[in-house]
C-alpha cells in the first residue's frame, strides 16, 4: 500500500473554493496510485477568534480547557472537507487525533506525541481511500484532548508519515512554493531551494523561518520521514528536505535566517563563584523561557557580566524574575532591550570549509553593522544586532554569499 500524507494549512482550507483547490491536490495523489491521508488546519482566524472568546470568559484560561476550545477548529475544517470529497465520489471519513489515536503527554498547549496506532489507520486505509485527519491535536493516555502548540499541524502530519513508515511519504502544503535562500519579502533575490538537508532545516525553522514548525523537522529527521514542502496554489515541485548528501555539502551556505522576535538582558556586576550561572538561568528553565545566545565577560575583581537573549514575548516575565534573583547574584544593574534581531549564515557545508565566518563578519562590516553577540555551531553563525540593520545584515549576507546563483557552490 502506497501511502502519502498530505498536510494543509489554516489558508489553504480558508472557504468552499480553497477547499476545492485542496481536493485537486488529493484527486491526483488518488489517480497515482495513493491512498491519502489529509491533515488539515482550522480555517485562517479561527484559532485567534477561538482565543479571544476564551480571553473574554477567563482571566487566567485552565489550559487543559483551552485544548478543549481551540481543537474544535480543526474538527470543522475536517467534516466540511470530508463532506465535499464523499459528495464527488472520493470515499473518504474525518478522523479526529483520540479516533486513532494519536497518544501524547499531558503538557497541555504544547503537549508532545508518544505514540500513533498506525495499525488502526491501516486498517481504515482499505476501507477508506482517503482519511482526513484534525491536525494540532492529540489525547493524554487519560484521555484528555491537548494540542500541539502553533502550527503543530506540521508535526501531526510527519508524525502520521513516520507511523506508517516506510510505506508513506509527506507533503506539507502551504501559501509559499517552498525552501528560499532567504526571506523573499525581506530580498527579491531570495532563490527556492529544491533540496535542504534536516539540519539546515532545524536551523532555519529555530532561527525564524516560518515555513515548517521546528518540532516537525525533528520528527522528520528522528525518524527518517522525506518533506516536501509545496504550495496548495500551485504545481511547483517545492522544496524537499531530507537526510544530508555530498551534494549538499559541497554547498558552502545554503540560506540566511532572520528573527527579529528577540530581547537582550543584562547583569551587571554578578558574582563572580561557583553556582552563579545556575541561580541565574535555573528561575528562567523553570518558567519555560528558552535562552538562546549567553555571553559572559571577562571577570573583574571578583564580578562578572552575564548577557543573554530570549524570546521577545517573554521579556516582561524574565525582567520579573531577574529583579527576584538580582540581590542573591550580587548584580548592581539590570539593563534589556528589546531592539535587536538575530541574523543567521546556515549551510551542512560550513562543516568542511573554513573562511564563513570571517567572510560575514567582513561583509557587516563594510556596511557599517555592528555585532552585539555572536553564537555558532557546526553549520550555523548567528549575530545579534540592532534592529534597524536586521534587514539589510540579510541583503548583504546574501550577497556576499552569492546566494542567488543556481550554481554556486562556496
Amino acid at each position: 500500500m502506497r501511502i502519502l500524507v498530505q498536510k494543509f494549512g489554516g489558508t489553504s482550507v480558508a472557504g468552499l473554493e480553497r477547499m476545492q483547490m485542496v481536493m485537486g491536490k488529493v484527486k491526483n495523489a488518488l489517480d497515482s496510485g495513493y491512498k491519502v491521508i489529509v491533515v488539515l488546519s482550522a480555517m485562517a482566524g479561527e484559532t485567534n477568534r477561538l482565543l479571544e472568546m476564551a480571553s473574554k470568559w477567563s482571566d487566567a484560561p485552565n489550559r487543559a480547557e483551552l485544548d478543549t476550545l481551540v481543537v474544535t477548529g480543526e474538527q470543522v475544517s475536517i467534516s466540511l472537507f470530508s463532506m465535499l470529497l464523499n459528495d464527488n465520489g472520493i470515499k473518504a471519513r474525518s478522523l479526529l487525533a483520540w479516533q486513532i489515536p494519536i497518544t501524547t503527554n499531558d503538557d497541555y498547549g504544547n503537549a508532545r506525541i508518544l505514540d500513533i496506532d498506525g495499525a488502526k489507520l491501516r486498517e481504515l486505509l482499505e476501507i477508506y481511500d482517503v482519511l482526513v485527519v484534525a491536525g494540532f491535536q492529540g489525547q493524554t493516555p487519560a484521555g484528555r484532548i491537548t494540542t500541539l502548540g502553533r502550527g503543530g499541524s506540521d508535526t501531526s502530519a510527519v508524525a502520521l508519515a513516520a507511523a506508517l513508515r516506510p510505506d508513506a511519504e509527506c507533503e506539507i502544503y502551504t501559501d509559499v512554493d517552498g525552501v528560499y535562500t532567504t526571506d523573499p519579502n525581506i530580498y527579491g533575490k531570495a532563490r527556492k531551494l529544491p533540496k535542504v538537508a534536516y539540519e539546515e532545516m532545524l536551523e532555519m525553522s529555530s532561527m525564524g523561518a516560518k515555513v515548517l514548525q521546528i518540532r516537525s523537522v525533528e520528527f522528520a529527521k528522528k525518524y527518517n520521514v522525506p518533506v516536501h514542502v509545496r504550495s496548495t496554489f500551485s504545481d511547483d515541485p517545492g522544496t524537499l528536505v531530507t537526510q544530508e548528501d555530498s551534494s549538499m555539502e559541497s554547498v558552502l551556505v545554503s540560506g540566511i535566517a532572520y528573527d527579529k522576535d528577540q530581547a537582550r538582558v543584562t547583569l551587571r556586576k554578578v558574582l563572580d563563584k561557583p553556582g552563579i550561572a545556575a541561580g541565574l538561568f535555573g528561575p528562567l528553565a523553570d518558567a519555560g523561557i528558552i535562552v538562546d545566545m549567553i555571553i559572559q565577560n571577562t571577570s573583574s575583581e571578583g564580578h562578572t557580566d552575564m548577557t543573554f537573549t530570549i524570546p521577545q514575548k517573554d521579556l516582561n516575565r524574565t525582567i520579573e524574575l531577574m529583579k527576584k534573583v538580582q540581590a542573591d547574584l550580587g548584580a548592581t544593574e539590570l539593563a534589556y532591550d528589546s531592539g535587536v534581531v538575530k541574523v543567521s549564515v546556515i549551510g551542512v557545508g560550513m562543516r568542511n570549509h573554513a573562511g564563513v565566518a570571517a567572510k560575514a563578519f567582513e561583509a557587516l562590516k563594510e556596511e557599517g553593522i555592528n555585532i552585539l553577540m555572536i553564537s555558532t555551531s557546526e553549520i550555523k553563525i548567528t549575530c545579534l544586532i540592532e534592529e534597524k540593520y536586521g534587514e539589510l545584515a540579510v541583503r548583504v549576507l546574501h550577497d556576499a554569499f552569492n546566494l542567488h546563483s543556481q550554481d554556486y557552490e562556496g
